[in-house]
């Protein structure tokens, strides 16, 4: 798939089908998040992928909106040390949020959906996870091939009217 059509076939998938997802995919949608911009190429995160059936079942269950995972054939799992003070946090989540955006394009590309998700119980995430107290769980991205329909470009998405929100020179 060309990048721009990548970006217009993305799509929140929740609903995942049976089929596998390779290896090497997983790699390479994790290659894309590694690749990914960070402010002073710090790269503070870490990223967990998760292909136990078990273990996406025990993390559908750490946040409200975290259901999806139970279906998923994989999920990547978005991790930052506890950041020293505010302005930490917010480069750290600037930075999660470029990772996550570029791992969900590289999934699109390889006709691969995915479903982001918050955490709600961190100690349940670290827990699941194996990960340090002294590290945040972020996000959370379900991997898997669409159920419901392939993904493809999306010719009228529900937006905001293009012109509502794209202001040229002033407000």
């Amino acid at each position: 798939m060309e990048t721009w059509d990548a970006i217009r076939a993305r799509r929140n998938v929740r609903s995942y089908t049976d089929q596998p997802v390779a290896e090497e995919h997983l790699t390479r949608i994790a290659e894309a998040g590694w690749r990914s911009p960070s402010a002073s190429n710090r790269q503070h995160w870490d990223f967990v992928i998760v292909t136990d059936r078990a273990q996406l079942r025990e993390l559908s269950t750490v946040w409200q909106g975290a259901g999806h995972l139970a279906g998923a054939q994989a999920a990547i799992v978005l991790v930052v040390p506890e950041p020293a003070d505010d302005r930490t946090r917010v480069l750290d989540q600037y930075d999660l949020g470029q990772a996550t955006y570029a791992m969900m394009l590289a999934a699109a590309d390889l006709g691969i959906g995915t479903g982001h998700s918050s955490i709600g119980d961190q100690d349940r995430a670290r827990g699941i996870l194996g990960v340090p107290g002294d590290h945040v769980v972020s996000l959370m991205l379900g991997i898997g091939y669409p159920a419901d329909r392939p993904l493809r470009p999306i010719k009228n998405p529900t937006r905001r009217p293009f012109d509502e929100v794209v202001h040229r020179g002033r407000w």
